[in-house]
């Protein structure tokens, strides 16, 4: 409102919060209007145009990098990963709050020097989260519970990063949310998933291969189980990024 001081004067000055797109088949969920509402503004980076370029770590208040179907060290295939690397050790060197969700966390591990490698089981599907102890202080992963049902579709994994805090792990990876200092995080599962999203996804994916042999899960499976945990799923999603907004402000402010 016109001559609103403080909080709202703090917003109007703040600079955007990049999403970074790492994949053609991704559309951000939740991810964007839960920013809005916050008061953030949303800048995008498409990575797989061949012309696109990540701003200046200066221009940007937060960073969210997304997942996508590429191994981290992909990079002769996807150029583009070697880049998000160097910008994503470049905004935890710098302080500039970061969350990466899938793809997002495996590039914050090896920018922090750890291998993305094949995990034991591909994970597809609702599972249950199992947050530690740390989660209940994190300003982010405090809002889940064990239990918790978020959506996983990953074959790849890695070791907790030299210095980083455990946030929560899950029945069968070990590393499913972790921070590093104060203001960067990695979670494994796709917290920015909406329903639109899913079955767009899921859609794709079932005319490219045979899910249930491929992944071990039906497209018929998953989109049931979306019917029973989305809501929630997406209720949580939105707070996660209402929190991530709050960590941007408190640290523009």
């Amino acid at each position: 409102m016109p001559g609103s001081h403080g909080a709202a004067g703090t917003l109007r000055r703040m600079r955007p919060v990049l999403l970074v797109r790492n994949d053609v088949h991704e559309s951000f969920g939740v991810a964007p209007g839960a920013l809005a509402w916050a008061g953030c503004d949303v800048l995008t980076v498409n990575m797989t145009e061949p012309d696109a370029l990540l701003p200046p770590l200066e221009t940007v208040s937060g960073v969210i990098t997304f997942g996508g179907t590429a191994n981290a060290d992909e990079t002769a295939r996807f150029p583009y990963l070697a880049d998000v690397r160097d910008y994503t050790l470049g905004a935890v060197e710098a302080g500039v709050p970061y969350l990466g969700i899938c793809l997002g966390s495996q590039i914050l591990a090896r920018a922090l020097g750890r291998p993305v490698v094949k995990a034991p089981v591909k994970e597809i599907g609702f599972e249950p989260l199992r947050p530690t102890a740390d989660a209940a202080a994190d300003p982010l992963l405090s809002l889940f519970r064990d239990g918790d049902m978020v959506f996983q579709w990953h074959e790849d994994t890695y070791e907790l990063p030299a210095g980083a805090t455990l946030l929560a792990t899950s029945d069968r990876i070990r590393v499913q949310a972790y921070r590093v200092g104060d203001a960067a995080w990695g979670i494994q599962f796709h917290q920015e998933l909406d329903a639109l999203e899913l079955g767009w996804w899921v859609g794709i994916a079932d005319r490219e291969l045979d899910l249930g042999s491929e992944w071990g899960r039906s497209a018929e499976e998953l989109l049931s189980s979306s019917e029973r945990h989305m809501a929630a799923h997406e209720e949580r999603g939105r707070e996660l990024f209402r929190r991530f907004a709050d960590v941007v402000v408190e640290r523009s402010a």
